[in-house]
């Protein structure tokens, strides 16, 4: 079982996204979803990734509502991270307290898991937020805390603040990072994150959906993520989905799973984060947890998608 680098959190090599809790997931389907990842992963705790603005709240509500009628609490490792919505300093310590206060009852829980800085907030010091997270971790409401969507140079200086201050710092960082999306995170903040013994989770994994295959020059699909995936439509995602598409023919796997696993085996990737919106969808991602690629597959899929 995977293990976050630096933390006591044993995970589940993949990382369900709760994002599409509460907008393209009503209750009942989150619960199937939600009833059947648990159930693929176990003996694995669930690792389950959500948002203060996901749904405006809905995702959290959801997954809270999850958890408390099924009792099943301790089998879940919960994420969560404190965004920024319409406020004016995201990171100041009062907001981080009340955000994950918000959080707290939501999820109907006394502590969250994993707890991100959704977005870096310039306006605030990172002596001032780095103090706020640990006083979460003190106070037993967070037990570990990581950052989310920071640049090279932030989370270097947000280690060195934290070491300064003598606190626990972020134990992880979650980035935007699959085959279509590689330069900004190879190009640099993988050295960081490698060099601080961190442990990092990609979002995006499926290259908002563009990675399982469905979008291609001149295919209309109805679905709330078309447009983002329609952004990948070209030579470069041809020659990927060409790529995927054969390894997945050597396996006897879905698409989505090649990709994922692909995303996984990358150096100090945890766990891949990507959301299924039904049982079906689901279905197409829990087989990468099972798949083994060559070192030639990988070289293919390298070269395909290389920017």
């Amino acid at each position: 079982m995977p293990q976050l680098p630096g933390t006591d959190l044993t995970v589940s090599d993949l990382c369900l996204g709760g994002n599409v809790f509460g907008w393209t997931a009503d209750a009942p389907t989150s619960f199937a979803v939600l009833d059947r990842f648990l159930d693929a992963v176990s003996p694995q705790p669930a690792f389950i990734d959500t948002a203060e603005m996901y749904g405006n709240g809905a995702s959290e509500q959801i997954l809270g509502d999850w958890m408390a009628t099924r009792g099943v609490r301790d089998r879940v490792v919960v994420a969560t991270k404190a965004s920024p919505g319409t406020k004016e300093h995201p990171l100041a310590a009062g907001e981080i307290q009340a955000a994950a206060e918000r959080s707290l009852r939501l999820l109907q829980t006394d502590r969250i898991d994993l707890y991100y800085a959704h977005y870096d907030d310039a306006t605030t010091p990172l002596e001032e937020t780095l103090t706020a997270f640990d006083a979460l971790v003190q106070a037993g409401k967070a037990r570990h805390v990581a950052a989310s969507n920071y640049s090279a140079a932030r989370l270097t200086e947000a280690r060195e603040t934290a070491q300064r201050l003598g606190i626990g710092g972020y134990a992880a960082l979650q980035t935007h990072y699959n085959l279509m999306e590689r330069s900004a995170f190879e190009g640099g903040l993988r050295d960081v994150v490698q060099a601080q013994g961190m442990g990092t989770l990609p979002y995006f994994g499926l290259a908002k959906g563009f990675l399982t295959g469905k979008y291609r020059a001149g295919e209309q699909i109805d679905s709330p993520r078309a447009k983002g995936a329609a952004a990948y439509v070209g030579e470069r995602g041809d020659r990927v989905l060409t790529a995927l598409g054969d390894v997945a023919r050597e396996h006897g796997a879905p698409v989505p799973a090649v990709a994922l696993r692909w995303l996984a085996d990358q150096p100090t990737v945890v766990a891949p984060i990507a959301s299924g919106r039904t049982v079906e969808q689901l279905a197409d991602l829990l087989p990468m947890r099972d798949l083994v690629l060559t070192a030639e597959q990988h070289e293919r899929l390298d070269a395909a998608s290389a920017p």
